[in-house]
């Protein structure tokens, strides 16, 4: 098991969401080995506290001192009232983890109104990696712990994407469709770390703008998906309004994106790099609790800036480009950017080995960047 940067609370209850495949429950028993455990994706454990919630108080032996775990708890959302109440009155500590928040916010569950601390598991970070981590093999299947426990990747990833497609889809009532949901996610998938127009994803997914909308939502809620919204804060240009959008994984992104010999690989290459880049730094902004929100910046004009960290650590923009040689016109977004807002430290990460230094601009190494993400930040 590789050794996660995640750093729960010792003694406060907590949420632990993530997407299916990213390690919570694996994490959770070597972390807990302890603690009782009540699995919702068996059937009996399910049938027994779906019938009657209250049930899970006469399954804790009494002063119980250890924690309590329930994995999936978006299967029975009712739950969350029992645990509120064995929180507030038995004094418990529980381990909350789910793979979807759709059924709880639908539900209107208040995720126990700040009685529990909420955290993420991601996909295996460049750093977490270590020695491990090969730049080519993670843009092209990813960080979900799996994929480095099998030899055949492709095939994981693939299946990893029909489980989705009818466990979840059906599951959660996101679509009674699954084959229209499949075409809207090769859709999405041309979307990858552009700007989303819903209208142009409708007519290409032969579905209506708000089935669009709503799926967009359901990818959110099923933490597959991330919308990143554009930096206006103080703006003195007039920028575009609409969010770009990522997979939570790029070895998902390219299992899903179908390729052509219309495709060319540097555009390929270079959304890839952006993927691998934006998860790794939301891993490392969440598990080491940076505090930053994370944008992209573009004009109307177009001058854009992949990522923009906005936080009281400070303004940081980062420009990706999967090239090996770096002139000044390849940094004149950030260039651009930086005369707006001089405060901020700008980053150039990018294919060659040198780190260089172009006006006030850092050109890095991108692999050797995306592993010093918690250093940089």
């Amino acid at each position: 098991m590789y050794a996660r940067l995640l750093r729960p609370p010792t003694q406060n209850s907590f949420f632990l969401f993530g997407s299916r495949g990213t390690g919570k429950t694996t994490w959770v028993r070597f972390q807990y080995p302890t603690a009782l455990y009540f699995d919702l994706l068996k059937a009996e454990t399910y049938d027994y506290l779906v019938a009657n919630p209250t049930r899970i108080e006469e399954a804790i032996p009494k002063d119980f001192k250890d924690w309590v775990v329930i994995d999936e708890i978006q299967k029975i959302p009712a739950l969350l009232d029992e645990v509120h109440r064995l929180i507030e009155n038995n004094h418990y500590k529980f381990i909350l983890t789910g793979s979807s928040a759709r059924k709880l916010r639908r539900g209107g569950v208040n995720l126990l109104a700040g009685r529990a601390l909420i955290y993420n598991m991601h996909p295996l970070t460049a750093a977490e990696l270590g020695k491990e981590f090969h730049l080519k093999e993670y843009v092209a299947f990813g960080g979900l712990p799996a994929v480095f426990a099998t030899q055949d990747k492709k095939n994981y990833l693939k299946s990893y994407i029909q489980t989705y497609l009818q466990q979840e889809v059906i599951q959660e009532g996101i679509s009674r469709n699954v084959g229209s949901f499949a075409r809207f996610l090769e859709t999405a998938s041309f979307s990858q770390g552009s700007v989303v127009n819903m209208t142009e994803v409708g007519r290409e997914a032969s579905v209506g703008r708000k089935v669009v909308e709503d799926y967009f939502s359901a990818l959110e809620d099923l933490m597959l998906g991330v919308r990143l919204p554009v930096f206006s804060k103080k703006a003195k240009r007039r920028l575009v309004k609409h969010n770009k959008f990522y997979f939570f994984d790029v070895g998902v992104y390219q299992a899903i994106r179908p390729m052509g010999p219309l495709d060319q690989p540097e555009v390929m290459g270079g959304v890839a790099l952006e993927s691998v880049f934006f998860q790794n730094l939301r891993a490392i902004n969440d598990y080491l609790d940076l505090g930053y929100t994370l944008y992209y910046y573009r004009t109307a004009t177009g001058v854009e800036v992949d990522f923009i960290a906005y936080g009281k650590r400070g303004l940081k923009a980062f420009e990706i480009k999967s090239k090996k040689t770096i002139s000044r016109s390849d940094i004149s977004s950030l260039v651009s950017f930086l005369q707006d807002y001089p405060m901020a430290k700008g980053y150039m990460l990018y294919g060659g080995s040198e780190r260089l230094y172009i006006k006030n601009i850092e050109i890095l190494p991108f692999g050797y960047a995306v592993q010093s993400l918690a250093t940089i930040l």
